[in-house]
């Protein structure tokens, strides 16, 4: 199997990176081309069943557990994944986007949103997240065409700018409070299909959603969290970046870089 695309640059335009300035958030079309894309939606399908241990029904589940399966840093599980998580095509965009000089890896995440699977609501990732700046970009990479009825990601452009909402772990708290909130503000409310190969990236801050997946089939999604090679650790402010301090960047300090082995630079 020729991956040597992962390692090929994709260059960026000026227009395309004052875009993302503006709105933090991007769609990249032809990121990755379909035998690549046909190559790690067979790998991760088969690690996401291999790692996955929770069997409830669709239909006990919370708002939440509805919205997808969600299993975390498979690049650790398996050494293909790894090839495409590790991608200096995608760490490259990521940071030439955040214009920063290179990138570490957050971690990466697997989202599987079953048929018949929930909404994603309104949240912002950064609450997580226990980091100093701003300065975190996510890859959301569909490991298929995605058209609106899986429930494809959807942002609201622009609405890093506000801070009312950044208190809020994702569920239906949020869902609701922020539907009102982005319905009353100028910040264009974005749903779109994906293409095949095409990519997304979002930055912390931008609040996002993605709707139901009302199809027969199973909307792969692999995700790379990327922050910028210099990101310091900050004091946790809630138990959920206490417990990603724990989980994603063990060892870490507050107040000094996040150089851990878990976080590796992936670019340049």
């Amino acid at each position: 199997m020729d991956l040597s695309l992962l390692d090929h640059p994709y260059p960026l335009t000026e227009e395309q990176i004052r875009f993302y300035r503006e709105h933090r958030y991007i769609k990249l079309k032809q990121v990755l081309d379909e035998e690549t894309l046909a190559h790690f939606n067979a790998v991760i399908t088969e690690r996401v069943h291999q790692m996955r241990t929770d069997d409830i029904p669709l239909a006990d589940r919370d708002t939440y557990g509805k919205a997808f399966l969600q299993l975390m840093n498979l690049w650790r599980e398996d050494e293909e994944v790894k090839k495409l998580v590790f991608s200096r095509r995608i760490a490259g965009i990521a940071a030439g986007l955040m214009e920063t000089e290179g990138v570490r890896l957050y971690h990466d995440q697997a989202l599987f949103k079953e048929a018949g699977g929930g909404i994603t609501p309104w949240h912002a990732d950064q609450y997580y997240w226990p980091l100093t700046t701003d300065k975190t970009i996510t890859a959301w990479i569909p490991l298929q065409a995605t058209p609106l009825e899986m429930g494809p990601l959807e942002f609201s452009a622009g609405s890093h700018r506000i801070e009312e909402g950044r208190e809020l772990a994702i569920g239906d708290e949020s869902e609701a409070i922020l539907t009102k909130k982005l319905r009353v503000t100028d910040f264009p409310h974005v749903i779109e299909p994906f293409d095949a190969g095409e990519i997304s990236f979002h930055s912390g801050w931008v609040f996002h959603r993605a709707g139901a997946n009302v199809t027969d089939r199973i909307r792969k999604v692999m995700t790379v969290i990327y922050m910028d090679r210099s990101m310091q650790l900050k004091a946790p402010e809630n138990d959920n970046q206490q417990k990603d301090w724990e989980t994603w960047c063990p060892g870490a300090v507050v107040g000094e870089e996040i150089d851990t082995p878990l976080n590796p630079v992936l670019y340049p």
